[in-house]
């Protein structure tokens, strides 16, 4: 029996959730409960699920890059919901501004791992360090600017997410190279 390929479940759940935020971002739609619920769920718990399939296949890269931005998902809901259930206060510019530096940081370090690996995960990693770096940026300086710009990045981040996890079903389905990836 083959085993599953769970990469495209956590390409999806991450592309899909990266370009609804970014739709906020540019300033095309609201953050409401639609997409606070895609971070839970698709984006958050997606990725966890796909993760804990990449660990139990041993693939080391898969396991950490799946479950770190599933958590990824979930913390960053937090910050926006335990404040206005009266947990905690809420963070301010900078404060979000450091924790966006840090997952670039990450992300920068997991993009070195994927230079191994296809031109297409290359692209989604790249291209979320960059994202991360920008939505930094646009906190510490307060710029809507650099906002709607991450916004437009995150846009193209989260479509490659979806080309490539499109690409692999795809493929794995028609037993040949449907889309390049």
């Amino acid at each position: 029996m083959a085993e599953t390929n769970a990469a495209p479940l956590g390409l999806m759940g991450f592309g899909l959730t990266t370009v609804l935020l970014n739709l906020h971002n540019v300033g095309l739609i609201p953050l409401t409960s639609m997409i606070l619920g895609m971070g839970i769920f698709y984006g958050g718990l997606a990725q966890l699920i796909a993760g804990v399939i990449e660990s139990r296949k041993g693939n080391t890269f898969g396991t950490v890059a799946f479950c770190s931005y599933g958590l990824f998902w979930l913390s960053f809901v937090a910050l926006l919901i335990l404040p206005k259930m009266g947990l905690a206060d809420a963070a301010n510019s900078h404060s979000i501004g450091a924790y966006l530096i840090m997952w670039g940081i990450f992300t920068l370090i997991m993009s070195v791992g994927s230079l191994k690996m296809r031109k297409s995960v290359q692209v989604i990693f790249f291209s979320l360090a960059i994202l991360f770096f920008l939505l930094a940026s646009a906190e510490f300086a307060g710029s809507e600017i650099l906002k709607r710009i991450a916004g437009i990045e995150g846009i193209f981040c989260g479509l490659s997410a979806i080309y490539t996890a499109v690409g692999e079903i795809l493929n794995e389905v028609y037993g040949r190279e449907v889309l390049p990836v």
